[in-house]
């Protein structure tokens, strides 16, 4: 059964912080808050906890995993990004998007699209994942917390401990903290397309 942390959503507690870290870091699969609802998330190297998040969410091997990244610094060293997709980064993050990116090499073959070479990133504003982004120093792995055998989708942190604890290591409480997925935008090919309208505001990125 998952551990249960109540996090401050403002301020969060740097010990119970260090305390979700160390568990991601010895291969736990968590769900966490961001700006755009809770998220699956594990530590990017861990092939098992990327197994558990494809079986629960019953992926197949094309689904674009995301890099959530604590800065565009931190984004640049896993995605390719000319100039003017960075100016658009720089206008839109942090913040409920996640773009889909060709990858470098720093990225694990099994989290790119095995065609395309591509892989999502997002910078979320959320103090709590950006605390935990802080305290890990990498990115985390992570997936749109939808599970597939659910008419309605969870937004309570305490519900989804309730329905999927026992498939879970950690289930952080972290408020409420929406109830829309993020806005999905491919900029593979430069010019940017909307693969998914969530929250955000999709129509200013078309501008």
């Amino acid at each position: 059964m998952a551990q249960y942390l109540e996090i401050h959503p403002e301020n969060p507690q740097q010990r119970l912080i260090n305390q979700a870290v160390s568990l991601v870091q010895k291969g736990g699969l968590m769900v966490y808050p961001t700006d755009s609802g809770y998220a699956l998330g594990c530590h990017i190297g861990d092939k098992s906890a990327l197994d558990r998040i494809r079986k629960l969410r019953q992926l197949d091997k094309h689904h674009n995993f995301t890099l959530v990244c604590r800065d565009l610094s931190e984004l640049a060293t896993y995605a390719r990004v000319d100039n003017a997709c960075f100016r658009l980064l720089k206008n839109f993050t942090p913040g409920p998007y996640t773009f889909i990116l060709k990858a470098t090499g720093e990225v694990p073959r099994r989290l790119m699209h095995p065609k395309r070479k591509s892989i999502g990133i997002r910078v979320p504003d959320n103090p709590i994942a950006l605390a935990l982004l802080e305290a890990l120093g990498e990115p985390i792995m992570s997936s749109s917390l939808i599970f597939p055998d659910r008419e309605q989708q969870l937004y309570d942190p305490q519900d989804i401990f309730d329905a999927y604890g026992n498939q879970l290591d950690l289930v952080i409480n972290g408020g409420f903290c929406g109830d829309q997925p993020t806005t999905v935008v491919d900029l593979t090919e430069g010019t940017p397309e909307i693969l998914r309208e969530g929250a955000g505001q999709p129509e200013l990125l078309l501008i």
